[in-house]
C-alpha cells in the first residue's frame, strides 16, 4: 500500500480516541494541564456567555411581549367601558324620548279649559296606555302576582301576614304593583301573605 492510500480500517473508534486523549493528558507536563484546563475553562467560558446570551434575548422579546399584550388589553378595557357608558347614555336618551308624547298628552289636556269628567277620564286613560306603552318598549313590566302565588322575598315585600284558606306564605292581596327592567327588580310589589295554620 503506497503512502497516499488510506487505511479505513485503520481509522481510530471514538472510544480509541478518548483513551488516547486520555493517556496524552497522563503524560502531559503539570504546565501542558494546566494550559489544557485553562483552554477547557475559556471554552466552558464560551459557552456560557453565548447561553447567557440567548438567554437575554429570550427575556427581552418575552418582556416585549407581554408589555405589548398589557397595552392591548388595557386599550380593549377602555373601549369596553367607553362602549357602556355610550350604551347607558343612549339608553336613558332613548327611555327619555318614549316619554315625551306622554308629556305632550298631559300639557294637552291641561290646555282645555272647560272640559267634563268624561273627557279628563278618557284623557287619563289614553295617557295611561301611552305611559304602559313607553314602559314596555324599555322592557318595564309590572310585577303583579295573582292570589296563592308563593310568595318570593325577590319579587315581593310582605306588609303583614293574614289569615286566609290557600297555602300559607302564598300571596293573598296585592296592595301595590312592583315593576322590573329586564331581570332586575326596580321596586317589589306590596302584598299580604297568607299567615300559617
Amino acid at each position: 500500500m503506497s503512502t497516499h492510500d488510506t487505511d479505513f480500517s485503520a481509522s481510530p473508534t471514538a472510544a480509541q480516541a478518548a483513551t488516547a486523549a486520555q493517556t496524552y493528558q497522563a503524560h502531559m507536563s503539570p504546565e501542558e494541564q494546566e494550559a489544557a484546563a485553562a483552554a477547557q475553562q475559556a471554552d466552558d467560558a464560551t459557552l456560557l456567555a453565548a447561553e447567557l446570551a440567548s438567554l437575554k434575548a429570550q427575556n427581552a422579546d418575552l418582556a416585549d411581549q407581554y408589555l405589548r399584550a398589557k397595552a392591548e388589553a388595557d386599550n380593549a378595557r377602555r373601549r369596553a367601558d367607553e362602549e357602556v357608558a355610550k350604551a347607558r347614555r343612549f339608553a336613558v336618551d332613548s327611555f327619555a324620548e318614549s316619554l315625551l308624547p306622554v308629556v305632550d298628552s298631559l300639557e294637552a289636556g291641561l290646555a282645555v279649559q272647560e272640559v267634563t269628567i268624561q273627557q279628563i277620564r278618557e284623557g287619563a286613560e289614553a295617557t295611561l296606555k301611552q305611559l304602559q306603552s313607553a314602559l314596555t318598549r324599555n322592557k318595564v313590566t309590572p310585577i303583579a302576582p295573582d292570589a296563592g302565588t308563593k310568595f318570593d322575598p325577590h319579587f315581593h315585600q310582605a306588609i303583614s301576614m293574614v289569615p286566609a284558606e290557600q297555602e300559607p306564605n302564598t300571596v293573598v292581596t296585592v296592595l301595590q304593583k312592583g315593576y322590573q327592567m329586564a331581570e332586575r327588580v326596580l321596586r317589589p310589589a306590596l302584598v299580604t301573605v297568607s299567615a300559617p295554620r
